[in-house]
């Protein structure tokens, strides 16, 4: 009787382990995605990062991040400022000794080997941005890495590797043109496109090779986001290649991954040919990258544009990012001042995005003061007035002139309004009950306004009742942000 009980409870014991070990396999698998960046469940136009939603807020003095000789400083910088969003693209362009394949000594490339330096690099960035909660957008190809300057000293072009010829490949020498005009074959290797040869077989096996040794780092961390290109004209099979290779071998891995593609023309808005495509296709894009709407258009313009995107990329709810945000230099193609730059950071991000971050100088803010204020100032706000919890309510503002207030609110609760620029306007409270606290945000200084009392500084606040239209006037000239929320 004793040894029968005995068998027993050992067979139980047995089987409940194997259970309990299977049930721990199987949540391993199912966990082993909850905590990666994805639409946040419950308003999937935004981010959520470690089963919590999260606004991406930027800004870094350069694109190719992991590249940088003091990156761990500067991830501090960005960090210490509460910016959590970094643009890293693959970059080719650097020298001889941050190329991705191997330098042999004759001075060619062997893109059958790489650079251990390159990739240890990437591997370091993923690393410590992780450790700091920055999200990471990689851009795999730049458009700009493979024409004019930077094509003479690219690994792939055939004059610089041992791997194959112009004759074997069809490059051609030199692109003098700017890369806009897509003639760099290159970006035509897979098959149908209008460029493609067969020839360029042999090329998009190394670029497989390429894309295949990025994903060996990336895949392992759940802070990385995957946009194909920087603002690309070439036609749409390019990208959609890429995200189904990248997706692929996520699968292979067990995990999930966000992807898109940015298309140049996303300033054109309605007039757009290649941004268009992102609307409908939310398996290949499954969040927007509409950063060059923030290039060429300005004030209520960039405002009305913005919008209208946003409103398509909404009829299947996804996250749209903005990796670049341009504002500096004062570039003929449309980059204006500083100060653009910020007031499209704020349009941005009251306007309906799940990110912003300044564009590197010299055509965007960076990280210089005028970035790091915006961004402290965004961070106090979301502190009162989280961004997943309001829209954009333009129609109960009045008395506005154009350019002047912005408006994104949870009517009733809580309102976020932003001036561009100092000014009054009145605010539609007339649907609200009870009483609201109004706290006034510099944006220029990144801090809430404050007031010498009795030899004390302390916020400076102000109650204001609801049931009518309440006017509402910044304190000063400048930027400023108010978040009036219920008592």
């Amino acid at each position: 009787m004793y040894w029968f009980s005995y068998r027993v409870l050992l067979m139980i014991t047995v089987v409940s382990v194997v259970l309990n070990t299977a049930g721990v396999s199987r949540l391993s698998a199912e966990d082993k995605n909850a905590d990666r960046i994805q639409p946040y469940t419950k308003n999937p136009r935004y981010w959520q990062y470690e089963g919590k939603p999260v606004m991406l807020l930027g800004g870094s003095k350069t694109d190719h991040i992991f590249l940088l000789d003091d990156l761990k400083m500067h991830l501090d910088e960005i960090q210490a400022v509460g910016a959590n969003y970094v643009r890293n693209t693959m970059s080719q362009r650097e020298g001889k000794d941050l190329k991705p394949h191997k330098l042999l000594p004759n001075g060619k490339f062997d893109l059958d080997q790489w650079n251990q330096e390159y990739w240890k690099r990437f591997q370091d960035m993923l690393k410590w941005t992780v450790e700091r909660a920055i999200i990471v957008q990689i851009e795999v190809w730049d458009r700009f890495d493979y024409s004019t300057l930077n094509w003479e000293t690219s690994p792939w072009n055939p004059g610089n590797n041992v791997n194959y010829t112009y004759e074997q490949t069809g490059f051609a020498s030199e692109y003098p043109k700017h890369s806009g005009q897509d003639l760099q074959p290159f970006f035509h290797s897979i098959k149908d496109m209008l460029r493609y040869s067969k020839k360029l077989d042999l090329i998009r096996t190394y670029q497989e090779a390429f894309v295949a040794k990025m994903l060996s780092y990336s895949l392992d961390y759940g802070h990385v986001l995957y946009c194909m290109d920087n603002e690309t004209s070439t036609p749409a099979q390019w990208g959609q290649y890429w995200i189904r290779f990248i997706k692929a071998r996520a699968a292979e891995k067990g995990v999930k991954v966000c992807t898109t593609d940015m298309f140049d023309d996303a300033y054109m808005a309605e007039k757009a040919k290649h941004t268009s495509l992102i609307f409908k296709d939310p398996e290949h894009y499954m969040f927007a990258d509409i950063s060059q709407v923030n290039s060429r258009n300005y004030d209520q313009t960039h405002w009305e544009r913005l919008q209208w995107l946003l409103r398509q990329v909404n009829t299947h709810p996804r996250p749209s990012n903005h990796t670049k945000i341009y504002g500096s230099g004062y570039y003929s193609f449309g980059t204006g001042g500083p100060e653009d730059g910020v007031e499209r950071f704020w349009r941005n991000i009251l306007g309906g995005s799940a990110s912003a971050r300044f564009h590197r100088p010299d055509a965007g803010n960076g990280l210089n003061d005028f970035a790091k204020a915006s961004i402290k100032a965004a961070r106090i706000l979301e502190g009162l007035i989280k961004f997943w919890d309001i829209t954009p309510k333009m129609e109960l503002l009045s008395d506005r002139e154009s350019n002047e207030a912005y408006l994104a609110a949870k009517p009733g609760e809580r309102y976020a309004l932003y001036f561009t620029n100092g000014g009054s306007v009145g605010l539609d409270l007339s649907g609200a009950t009870g009483s609201f606290d109004v706290t006034w945000l510099s944006v220029s200084m990144g801090i809430p306004t404050q007031t010498s009392a009795a030899g004390r500084y302390r916020l400076m606040n102000k109650t204001i009742q609801s049931g009518r239209v309440v006017t509402l006037s910044a304190p000063y000239k400048g930027g400023w942000v108010a978040a009036i929320v219920k008592n």
